[in-house]
């Protein structure tokens, strides 16, 4: 596998970013990895949570390494505290993700699928909430996404105390992120408007640690789905918020959606 790091301007956010890459290499003396490097393949959009960046996974993770068995790239952007949103200060970070990125590193990366079927989108607990987000606002994009104890239900956060920083975000006149409901913020609604709309579901993997305390908005998102009849892996186990069960878990992801 190959790890690049770069650099460019990204018109969505009106500034360079930074977005480490994994990409599949083709090689026959190397000890200890597949390197299979197939011509075309599939992508990984892999995001970090509230307290992260870009650098992250793979410095706490071997996402290096599990990408090489199932032969996919992985894209890890750089979004600061955004929750991956369009915000009303104007930064698109949403559209950043999910149509600048995936475009411009089909650009610069031969070999990048676009079918929607050949891209992932996954991350943690920030990330997992821009994962699901992202993959339901766009369906046309990403056929597959997974969340590792996820921030899934964005109107019950008011206890982390947030609101200040959120009113950049989201809404400046914000006073309770329950405001957040029926919104496009609101994984809830958003699975509801696609269930409207009669287009396919992504392909969706949840877990969430028994000992994490984002664990209720998890079970009460999966059972969202089950009510809507959305087909969907939601799994429990030992494990809070942690690195640990990241990196653990993160296998279990890329088991369920490519194996």
């Amino acid at each position: 596998m190959a790890f690049l790091q770069l650099q460019f301007h990204s018109d969505a956010l009106m500034v360079q970013v930074s977005v480490n890459v994994i990409l599949p290499e083709r090689a026959t003396t190397m000890i200890g990895m597949d390197a299979k490097g197939e011509s075309t393949f599939k992508t990984l959009y892999l995001l970090h949570g509230l307290s992260d960046d870009h650098s992250i996974w793979m410095r706490r993770t071997s996402i290096e390494r599990y990408a090489s068995e199932y032969n996919i790239a992985v894209v890890m952007p750089a979004v600061g505290r955004s929750w991956y949103t369009d915000t009303v200060g104007g930064e698109k970070y949403l559209t950043f993700v999910t149509e600048e990125l995936p475009d411009k590193c089909r650009s610069f990366f031969k070999g990048m699928s676009e079918k929607p079927e050949d891209n992932i989108i996954a991350g943690l607990s920030m990330g997992g909430y821009g994962a699901i987000k992202s993959a339901l606002t766009h369906p046309d994009r990403f056929g597959m996404c997974a969340s590792l104890s996820g921030s899934l239900d964005i109107t019950a956060l008011e206890r982390i105390g947030l609101l200040p920083e959120w009113r950049c975000i989201f809404d400046h006149n914000m006073q309770s992120t329950t405001e957040l409901a029926g919104t496009e913020h609101d994984l809830f609604y958003l699975a509801d408007r696609q269930k409207e709309q009669g287009t396919p579901f992504p392909k969706v993997f949840i877990w969430c640690g028994t000992e994490d305390w984002l664990l209720d908005s998890n079970n009460r998102f999966s059972a969202h789905l089950d009510a809507l009849g959305v087909a969907h892996e939601y799994r429990t186990s030992e494990g809070n918020h942690s690195w640990k069960y990241w990196d653990m878990h993160i296998q279990s992801a890329l088991a369920y959606l490519l194996g």
